[in-house]
């Protein structure tokens, strides 16, 4: 069974940056693509950014060029580094595994930007 908990969130102001850890547990890691997820307050959750068991990422528009998304195997970690941060980018943010056989979500981690 994986379970994930996301940590790093908090208040930061507009054009700064923050990193988003999320770690993973079980043996089913190496094998899952993730993504980084966001819901803001009335707005529905969307897709900030993926990595594949591979290693291959995609990102939002909206997000494309200040967002990284990085996964570390042996660690069973995953990573956002967020940078030039937009008060929009305010959002709950949530990782997700998702392997043959599974969908697993964290709980989240606030993030709020400050204009």
């Amino acid at each position: 069974q994986v379970q994930l908990v996301e940590s790093g969130g908090g208040l930061v102001q507009a054009g700064g940056s923050l990193r988003l850890s999320c770690a993973a547990s079980g043996t089913m890691f190496r094998l899952a693509d993730m993504g980084w997820h966001r819901q803001a307050p009335g707005k529905q959750r969307e897709l900030v950014a993926a990595i594949t068991s591979g290693g291959s990422t995609n990102y939002a528009d909206s997000v494309k060029g200040r967002f990284t998304i990085s996964r570390d195997n042996a660690k069973k970690m995953v990573y956002l580094q967020m940078n030039s941060l937009k008060s929009e980018d305010t959002a709950v943010y949530s990782c997700r595994a998702l392997w043959l056989g599974g969908d697993i979500w964290g709980k989240g981690t606030l993030v709020t930007v400050s204009s």
